[in-house]
């Protein structure tokens, strides 16, 4: 008898269409780019002086000592602050003091003004009230939230009307620029409403330079 011969299966190419994968791609990209809130553009609010005719041109944007405090940045990760005016004969009203919470944050919170006030630290304990009140209410939009937290930059509170702080940041040509966003960072975080960049000038180099700093 003769054998049979084994039935072969018959393979079939497997191929896989990705075609409609295409049109899949662009509902998710359309999803996506309607569902994703775009970043908004960040803006730094200044405080310009004033432009009263009845004010001496000395005193537009005059503050008062006991609300100034004057920050110098200098090399090597140095930060030196005055509360005050800088008295540039006295070498001794330059304090040094380190960065982060426990130097100059801590510097700003515990400033005291004259009546006994600290501004930071009561501006800083408005700004987490009024951040948990629109962690609950999330309908408070954004200008609502913008204009309550003016007002406390200002030292307008519930409680009262408190002074605020103005510091005045003066980096020497040997701080780095990471010194001078740091600074700015703990404007941020002490909700500090009234601050400025200023030059170097004659006499803060003749005092920095009795203190011996460099």
């Amino acid at each position: 008898m003769a054998k049979k011969k084994g039935s072969r299966q018959k393979k079939a190419e497997t191929r896989v269409d990705f075609t409609p994968m295409v049109d899949m791609m662009m509902l998710l990209i359309t999803f996506f780019m309607l569902c994703t809130s775009l970043s908004k553009p960040q803006s730094m609010q200044l405080t310009m002086p004033s432009n009263d005719k009845n004010v001496n041109e000395q005193d537009r944007s005059a503050t008062k000592a006991s609300q100034t405090l004057t920050l110098y940045l200098a090399g090597n990760d140095q930060i030196y602050h005055v509360d005050g005016i800088p008295q540039y004969d006295n070498p001794a009203c330059l304090k040094k003091t380190t960065w982060g919470a426990d130097g100059i944050r801590s510097v700003l919170i515990n400033h005291r003004t004259e009546g006994g006030y600290t501004p930071v630290k009561n501006i800083m304990a408005a700004k987490k009230l009024l951040d948990s009140e629109r962690a609950k209410d999330k309908s408070m939009s954004d200008s609502v939230y913008n204009a309550k937290l003016d007002k406390i930059k200002k030292g307008e509170l519930e409680t009262g009307k408190v002074p605020a702080l103005t510091i005045i940041i003066k980096a020497l040509d040997t701080a780095s620029y990471k010194n001078l966003v740091d600074a700015l960072d703990e404007m941020q975080i002490c909700a500090i409403g009234k601050y400025v960049i200023d030059k170097v000038n004659d006499d803060d180099m003749r005092l920095l330079k009795a203190a011996g700093v460099k």
